[in-house]
């Protein structure tokens, strides 16, 4: 009985679910809706989520416990929807092959807890060797790790000889990748392995990739046969699919292909991007990891075929993101994280507003649309009554300066305070 209990309380601690009320007051509150500011909010949370949101001088619940943040503009939770939290950048290349495979996901309890002092509550981890994000999911839903609430992809699923296959060692070795398939019908059954495994949502190597060795970027991978057979098995099963596409070609077919979220995204055409207005497909495009990997790869160990191929890409990514945002392609909060630090995201929003994007879109990008996109948009995204109680509080107006969320004195997940700056 007594270890019951003790699991309950860890899982309560994970996720905010305690009987307890806290009332958070501040400044004020953004409404990512609006873009409209709450002035002298007053936020009453209860077992996790947000029970109402009141103003300064409402009565407080009896027994509640206060957070007075004098100075402090709150907003929701932010959301990233494209990391690797069981990827460090500080070993490319050849590197990553010193450590024995247990090594990744101990290192990955550090880069979930940076991930989550840094205001991102809510994170989606496409792709990881061995299950390791279901695992980190799991120790940090019973309490043992500090970190974001996970939303798993498992294994990536690719083409042999793809992005996602094992391309750095000799055919004496025999490697391949975790989830490597040649047909719709392998497609079919990887998707039912993942579910069965823990997977929360699909992730496909649709073409090339800058980190890979020996393909393209530009090239597709998977036929528009293989990922419709990929995505129509994740819809059934109530997954959505995220595709790492690069290319204009492989980017049209995996919107045509049904995909919900196209990651990346960099070369683009101009069919693509009405491709994915008419299907309503979001784009997450990693802006800004470019300025860390060209200044601190080759010391990392990343290899020179690497390093060029994203400098070939780099500007290009950008100016269609800028493209695309002013034609209307809707827009998500997608860093790569594990290529750079963990624990900078939020870098990516000067970058996304240096491009085009206002301070306002930008925000919206990591919270309401990230929410949607992630079908989860009843528990996340906002901070209004219902959602997690998940919060970030920051000094200054975001909505003047997105760098002001880089340096967060403030997090809270599921109503309990994870950070609060003295």
């Amino acid at each position: 009985m007594r270890v019951l209990m003790a699991a309950a309380a860890c899982w309560a601690l994970a996720w905010g679910a305690n009987a307890a009320t806290v009332a958070v007051s501040a400044d004020r509150l953004l409404d990512v809706a609006s873009g409209k500011y709450v002035d002298k909010p007053l936020l009453v949370i209860t077992d996790g989520r947000i029970a109402a949101v009141e103003h300064e001088g409402d009565a407080v619940p009896a027994g509640a416990r206060r957070v007075d943040l004098p100075g402090v503009t709150l907003l929701p939770g932010l959301i990233d929807m494209h990391v690797h939290l069981t990827s460090s950048p500080l070993y490319g290349g050849f590197n990553r092959f010193l450590f024995t495979d247990s090594f990744w996901p101990v290192i990955a309890t550090r880069h979930a807890k940076d991930t989550l002092e840094a205001g991102f509550t809510t994170v989606r981890n496409v792709g990881s060797a061995r299950l390791d994000d279901v695992g980190l999911k799991q120790g940090i839903d019973e309490g043992f790790v500090e970190g974001p609430r996970i939303v798993p992809a498992g294994y990536a699923i690719g083409s042999t000889g793809g992005h996602c296959d094992m391309n750095w060692f000799p055919p004496s070795m025999h490697q391949k990748g975790d989830a490597v398939i040649d047909s719709p019908d392998e497609g079919r059954r990887r998707v039912r392995e993942m579910k069965k495994y823990g997977a929360e949502v699909i992730k496909i190597c649709a073409t090339g990739g800058v980190f890979s060795h020996g393909d393209t970027p530009g090239a597709q991978q998977l036929s528009l046969e293989e990922i419709r057979a990929i995505v129509e098995e994740a819809h059934r099963a109530g997954m959505r699919v995220a595709a790492h596409a690069h290319g204009a070609d492989g980017i049209k077919a995996a919107i045509l292909g049904g995909v919900d979220t196209i990651e990346h995204a960099s070369l683009v055409d101009d069919e693509g991007i009405k491709l994915a207005i008419q299907k309503g497909a979001w784009f997450g495009m990693d802006i800004y990891n470019t300025d860390y990997t060209q200044a601190e790869g080759k010391k990392n160990g990343v290899q020179e075929e690497n390093l060029k191929k994203d400098r070939d890409i780099g500007e290009i990514q950008r100016e269609n993101f800028r493209k695309a945002l002013r034609a209307g392609v809707k827009m998500i909060f997608s860093t790569d994280a594990g290529v750079y630090p963990h624990g900078t995201n939020a870098r990516q929003f000067a970058v996304m507003v240096r491009y085009g994007a206002t301070p306002l879109q930008a925000i919206q990008t990591a919270t309401l649309n990230a929410a949607q996109a992630l079908d989860r948009a009843k528990d996340v995204g906002q901070a209004t009554p219902g959602h997690f109680g998940d919060l970030v509080g920051v000094s200054g107006d975001p909505l003047k300066d997105v760098t002001v969320l880089e340096h967060p004195v403030f997090v809270m997940k599921g109503g309990e305070v994870v950070k609060r700056a003295p």
